[in-house]
């Protein structure tokens, strides 16, 4: 009985044993697989990379990424739903969405000159801060196809890359940041006044001092020109800092993940997973991405939004620890939404910018327009559209909106500016040259096939004269003198013509005395002696008469009201 009870017992174990060991393997081969882990999790030293940069090295998701875009290769992953193949009417749906902010045009001043401008942000001052390249272009061939920087022998930009812009002029008040970066990204300034920058070529995050003080960073994360993971970084596009000092990192073209820190630089939280899914999606998995590309802070409700600049959508998640809250998408947006910026106006909105369907030198793949956009976080409904003169975008990079909602910057890359808009109902109106390149380029078809010209020539009138309210102001006086004027002329007239019966009508002995004292009138210093005028004619007054004889110009009453009222109603319109 003894013998049978221990027989027993090891057929128990080697059961367990077994059933542990196929556990075990049922475990490797799942993480094998590569099957996503959607909750986000305390970083340590220890962490599996595979979980961030799967199928090999660094190069291997660079290389799904341009396949994806290409159509090819790279299996579509698991995702939960997809979007509803819905037929919309880019055009006519675009048509119907207001335009509630008023372009400047003027803005900023005709002396900056600027590279491809890459992030846009504020000081504590309200000073518009933008981040430009000066005179580097990111093409096919900067990086190889492991991430690695291929320009390093131009060495750093040799000027300054960060401007500060007065909001109401544009103006440089203050620029740095010269011998330092090598291919700028992202820019934004944290409530103490620091300024955190990124840097693609370099694979680093700075923290700078209040307006780039001393030209040194206070902070440096990453490896220069080394590519990586867990505490490298690969091309990193955006920070975010909260009002406590943590602060967030969106590791952005090949990891695909969002990093929180702590204040002092330490890693606090990592999510994310690369997707290249090349779709946009009703119900978004968590921790997936294609390319962070921006981020922002929604402080009332305690998110972190990201911009998923390839899946056309904004992803949100609450910012204590990662986990996902919603998502953002409108098929007027397209698959490819590079940037947001959050403002508490009307309840909370987002400012979003698209771009084009295709990367750049390849042909667009469908129409969707490329506008900047406003988005209700409420109802998640798009309110309002705004573009250049009412006009597309090529390639916006970044955006910022003011706290109260009035002001929006645009970042562009190419061509290179920095747009400025000012919500309608604080707008001044338009100077008439302004409604006149407005009115001209709506009226031209071709223009709207073609807004790399539009844009061009909208450059060049910036650097003409642009007539000033004090302009307008005399044009309006000396129309206004010149109808006075022409009323006087006709009271006096019509009052010549009354004396003239009433002398007719007088005695004959008295008009002889008249007619012979108005003969001796020949020393008047005007030489005017026996002189006839257009009123003393027997067919009567004509005042085409009276102008022609007196130097003055014929004026063309209807062509005049007609112009006064096709600039009256240009100005209502973009006012």
């Amino acid at each position: 009985m003894t013998r049978f009870n221990k027989k027993n017992d090891i057929l128990s174990y080697n059961n367990c044993a077994r059933s542990c060991y196929n556990y075990l393997a049922l475990i490797g081969v799942l993480l094998c697989c590569g099957c996503p882990l959607t909750a986000s999790i305390a970083v340590t030293e220890n962490v599996d990379n595979q979980r961030y940069l799967q199928n090999g090295p660094i190069g291997s998701n660079n290389d799904r990424l341009h396949q994806m875009l290409k159509g090819v290769g790279a299996a579509e992953p698991n995702w939960p739903q997809r979007a509803k193949q819905e037929v919309t009417d880019v055009k006519t749906e675009m048509a119907k969405l207001n335009t509630t902010y008023v372009y400047q045009n003027a803005w900023p001043a005709n002396n900056v000159k600027l590279g491809a401008v890459t992030a846009v942000s504020f000081d504590k001052a309200g000073n518009v801060v933008i981040f430009h390249r000066v005179d580097r272009i990111w093409s096919q061939t900067t990086f190889n196809n492991s991430n690695v920087y291929q320009e390093r022998n131009m060495g750093p930009i040799r000027e300054n890359t960060v401007l500060g812009l007065e909001p109401e002029s544009g103006k440089v008040l203050y620029s740095w940041g010269k011998n330092f970066f090598y291919m700028p990204h992202g820019l934004s300034i944290d409530p103490e006044d620091n300024v955190w920058v990124t840097d693609v070529a370099m694979h680093q995050v700075f923290k700078f001092p209040p307006r780039g003080a001393g030209g040194k960073p206070l902070l440096t994360l990453g490896s220069a020109f080394h590519p990586g993971i867990r505490k490298k970084f690969c091309k990193p596009t955006a920070v975010a800092v909260l009002n406590n000092g943590d602060f967030f990192v969106a590791d952005g073209y090949c990891n695909a993940r969002i990093i929180k820190y702590s204040k002092q630089g330490e890693q606090i939280l990592v999510w994310g997973q690369n997707s290249f899914a090349g779709f946009s999606y009703d119900v978004a998995p968590p921790n997936f991405f294609a390319i962070p590309h921006a981020l922002t802070l929604v402080p009332e409700l305690e998110l972190l939004c990201a911009a998923d600049r390839e899946n056309g959508r904004v992803q949100c998640f609450y910012s204590n620890n990662g986990t996902f809250h919603s998502q953002y998408h409108n098929p007027l947006i397209g698959d490819r939404l590079f940037s947001m910026a959050y403002t508490p106006a009307a309840g909370g909105e987002l400012v979003i910018v698209n771009g084009p369907t295709a990367e750049l030198g390849v042909a667009p793949t469908d129409s969707n327009e490329v506008y900047g956009f406003v988005m209700s976080m409420r109802n998640k409904q798009l309110i309002s559209k705004f573009g250049p003169n009412n006009l597309q975008f090529e390639n916006p990079h970044d955006v910022a909106v003011t706290e109260d909602g009035n002001c929006i910057y645009v970042a562009e890359l190419n061509p290179m500016r920095i747009h400025k808009f000012v919500h309608k109902s604080i707008a001044k109106p338009l100077s008439l040259s302004a409604v006149k390149i407005i009115s001209s380029a709506q009226s031209e078809p071709a223009i709207a096939t073609n807004t790399s010209e539009t844009m061009n020539n909208i450059d060049q009138t910036q650097t003409a004269h642009h007539p000033s309210g004090k302009a307008i102001m005399v044009a309006s006086m000396m129309l206004l003198f010149a109808g006075s004027t022409f009323a006087l002329a006709l009271i006096m007239a019509r009052r010549r013509k009354r004396g003239n019966q009433a002398i007719s009508s007088m005695p004959p002995s008295d008009l002889v005395y008249r007619q012979l004292a108005a003969s001796n009138q020949s020393c008047l210093p005007f030489g005017t002696h026996n002189r006839r005028h257009a009123w003393e004619k027997t067919e009567g007054f004509k005042l085409g008469g009276l102008l022609d004889r007196n130097g003055f110009e014929k004026l063309d009453q209807n062509a005049s009201d007609e112009e006064q009222e096709h600039e009256t109603t240009s100005l209502s319109q973009y006012a």
